[in-house]
């Protein structure tokens, strides 16, 4: 039987791994577009999407887009395949209950946050606000979960040395 702490750890276990997958696809995409053109390509997804080519953010993400080189491409690929493996250590740890993947996670996301406020309050957008507070949620959830063990097992020791 499962207690709700464990269901809450396999849900962040479960976000964690989610997020590799999506950065896994995203940098093998990436990958595949170091010998194209990264402008037309985009393009025609933008068409094939239903968006607006006009869009002034889309305009402006197509024209930097354009002018990416194929080293800065492989580079981008790369970083996104490191996070991946990033999260994969993470979420794989959290699903096996290890305590390092929780102080793994509990640093790795919260040295990321500063990066996520800077993002959000340059280009605030809904989604960046959700996962700003989900990020902050596991961190503080994951703290203090650790900071709980760690009490409850000083208390037993301390039980255990005074008899």
């Amino acid at each position: 039987m499962h207690t709700s702490g464990t269901k809450l750890i396999r849900l962040i276990a479960v976000f964690k791994l989610l997020k590799a997958a999506l950065l896994i696809v995203v940098g093998a995409g990436v990958l595949r577009l170091v010998h194209h053109n990264v402008g037309e390509v985009l393009e025609h997804w933008v068409l094939r999407l239903g968006l607006d080519p006009g869009n002034h953010y889309i305009e402006h993400a197509l024209a930097r887009a354009a002018n990416l080189s194929p080293h800065r491409i492989r580079q981008l690929g790369l970083v996104s395949f490191v996070y991946a493996a990033l999260f994969l250590t993470e979420g794989i740890g959290l699903w096996l209950l290890k305590r390092w993947a929780e102080w793994f996670t509990v640093i790795l996301t919260a040295s990321l946050l500063p990066f996520e406020i800077y993002e959000l309050h340059h280009h605030p957008t809904i989604a960046k606000i959700l996962i700003l507070i989900l990020n902050l949620a596991i961190v503080v959830y994951l703290a203090w979960r650790i900071h709980a063990d760690r009490s409850a097992g000083n208390q037993r020791q301390a039980t255990v040395g005074s008899r």
